[in-house]
């Protein structure tokens, strides 16, 4: 999945740098730990983030195959992800996709490791 893609569901991804995708839900409370995690970060530049809501997007999260909340799409340069990322020898970020919510140490290493 790339910008183009991303486009036809009004998902502006930049060309460049790392961006992500934050699937989340109002009645998720991992999801509202992990939406001040990445705002911080997002603040600090270390990366772009689109929050969505699962249901105003259902067509996104059948197309992405995503079944439970939060869930982070990682983009780099205006690609998915295409690599898996480890944290603790377990792989975290699969196909640049992150299910579950994790601290922001961890965020921040994922992050530096796109």
């Amino acid at each position: 999945m790339g910008i183009e893609e991303l486009q036809k569901y009004g998902i502006n991804c930049p060309k460049q740098g790392k961006f992500i995708i934050n699937l989340s839900s109002k009645w998720c409370r991992s999801c509202k730990f992990l939406n001040d995690c990445l705002g911080r970060m997002k603040d600090a530049g270390l990366i772009e983030v689109e929050k969505l809501d699962i249901g105003d997007n259902n067509k996104l999260v059948k197309e992405l195959k995503i079944y439970s909340v939060p869930a982070l799409i990682f983009f780099k340069d205006g690609k998915l992800l295409d690599k898996n990322i480890k944290i603790n020898e377990e792989i975290s970020v699969n196909k640049g996709v992150l299910v579950g919510s994790y601290n922001g140490e961890i965020l921040e290493d994922i992050i530096n490791q796109m």
